[in-house]
């Protein structure tokens, strides 16, 4: 809990360089981050010397036993009860979360806030307080790893040709909770033969046949924290077309790994893996970045794109997956999650990347 109240106070040193007189987080994932509440209706407001939670009865007697803060139990919208305590304290300037608060909510804040109050989007300032995860957050998205990759071994081990893909989906997510995991990071993407082009497939009752492709990409939420990984399985013996193909994006994720280190840009990371797979031929068919944050949410900056110049700094949590897609054959992906080190990266995905044989 002290970790909770420590984000919230470096949230509130930030308050006058914003403009603000309160911040008001209401994104669930941000919410969580600051009161470490897991329900499904929260606020935070944070001040410069206090912080209050809000939510509803259903939860009000878990939140009073747990969270530090000042905790306010509304019959109404949290929202009302916000502008509510606003008002009576008049900080007038309230910073809100621009990409998270609903219209109608904003609609109602602003209707019962006075004249003279105002509101002030403040953009993504939580969301790049996140991106550097403490130890604490390691050893959850490490947790998480371990019973994502060992949930991974125990479902591969019933798959064989003729196992549909919402079975093999069905069973991995089954064997994440059985491994302490409350639910999938994500929805699981299971994908065979040409169907493994499509880079986000959805789980069919396709049946994976004999000389065929089975792309898995997975993770599992635990304790709140993300992870996700892809591998690449086949069903008998893989083609010469198949071997080189996996062969390429296994070297562009090397070369994107040996990358990764403290002060380089995230574009950088995205052009190791490009330059490699263009060597091969194969880089118009990687369609999409080579990775991104995660932590709270499956999604977080910073992202590892073309465009994209965020320089990475020790405490990172990020995907590296590069992928080739060719419509009619099938695709590739290779994805480990990886945090960055004071002088590289640590791999946190035991995993081998080793294509499967089945």
């Amino acid at each position: 809990m002290n970790e909770i109240h420590e984000r919230r106070k470096a949230l509130a040193a930030r308050l006058d360089e914003l403009k603000i007189d309160v911040l008001l987080a209401s994104s669930p994932a941000n919410v969580r981050y600051l009161s470490d509440y897991a329900g499904s209706n929260g606020l935070v407001l944070i001040a410069r010397m206090e912080a209050h939670f809000f939510t509803d009865p259903r939860y009000g007697l878990e939140a009073s036993q747990t969270i530090t803060a000042h905790v306010h139990v509304a019959k109404g919208p949290l929202i009302a009860a916000a502008a509510a305590l606003a008002k009576r304290k008049r900080w007038k300037k309230i910073g809100f979360e621009s990409e998270a608060l609903t219209y109608s909510a904003y609609a109602k804040l602003k209707e019962d806030l006075p004249l003279g109050f105002s509101l002030v989007p403040i953009g993504r300032v939580i969301e790049e307080q996140r991106m550097i995860k403490s130890a604490e957050e390691i050893e959850k998205i490490r947790r998480s790893v371990e019973a994502n990759s060992e949930a991974f071994s125990r479902t591969l081990r019933r798959v064989k040709p003729g196992t549909r893909e919402k079975e093999i989906a069905a069973e991995l997510e089954f064997q994440m909770r059985a491994l302490g995991a409350e639910k999938p990071s994500f929805d699981t993407i299971v994908a065979v033969g040409d169907r493994s082009a499509l880079p986000h497939s959805i789980p069919s009752g396709r049946r994976l046949a004999e000389n065929e492709l089975l792309l898995i990409d997975m993770g599992a939420s635990l304790e709140g924290y993300s992870s996700d990984m892809t591998r690449m399985a086949y069903a008998g013996t893989p083609p010469r077309r198949i071997r080189e193909m996996y062969r390429a994006v296994h070297e562009a994720q090397i070369a994107a790994l040996d990358a990764v280190r403290p002060g380089i840009a995230a574009n950088k990371v995205d052009a190791a893996a490009r330059n490699v797979l263009k060597k091969h031929k194969l880089e118009r068919e990687f369609i999409h970045s080579t990775g991104h944050g995660l932590g709270l949410e499956i999604h977080e900056p910073p992202r590892l794109g073309k465009k994209e110049k965020t320089r990475l700094q020790p405490g990172m949590a990020i995907t590296i997956e590069p992928g080739v897609y060719i419509a009619g054959l099938g695709g590739v992906r290779i994805e480990d999650t990886v945090v960055v080190t004071a002088t590289g990266c640590e791999i946190l995905t035991p995993t081998s990347k080793e294509l499967i044989a089945l």
